[in-house]
């Protein structure tokens, strides 16, 4: 089950679940209380720092369920830099999987915004977004990294 702490955020409640020293999952909404361990406090905090713009890398240890490809995966949006983004075609062709893999992978994320799968867009449009009210908190995301430019 795991231990849990909640935050309010400027895209919603979040609720963090800490399994085995790392934050395992983040879900949409109120599930959870009071940040009790350190990992959790280190997530709260890197969290607020992201929303308010003074951080742009999260350090704290991430611990997502998945398979040795989901894991290279998320490596490869963990490694997306901040302000920017890729295609789904671009992390196809990198991970030599087909676009349609890439989209369902994101939207499997366990761990958005930590694992920045709103940095991926269709070549296109937007694309999709699994997050509380979709495209909306995608769009958010994205302006408050600077990358609204790619939304004009």
């Amino acid at each position: 089950m795991g231990n849990k702490a909640r935050l309010e955020s400027p895209v919603g409640s979040l609720t963090l679940t800490e399994r085995d020293g790392g934050i395992a999952a983040l879900d949409w909404g109120r599930f959870g209380g009071e940040a009790e361990t350190d990992v959790l406090r280190e997530a709260v905090a890197e969290l607020e720092a992201y929303f308010s713009g003074a951080l742009q890398n999260f350090s704290v240890p991430l611990k997502p369920k998945g398979s040795a490809f989901q894991q290279k995966f998320y490596n490869s949006l963990c490694a997306i830099p901040y302000g920017e983004t890729r295609t789904y075609g671009e992390l196809a062709a990198e991970l030599d999987v087909s676009a349609q893999a890439i989209g369902q992978g994101c939207g499997a994320n366990p761990l958005a915004i930590l694992i920045p799968c709103h940095r991926v867009l269709g070549a296109t449009s937007l694309g999709g977004y699994s997050g509380r009210q979709g495209i909306e908190t995608k769009v958010a995301l994205l302006k408050l990294e600077g990358a609204a430019g790619l939304l004009i």
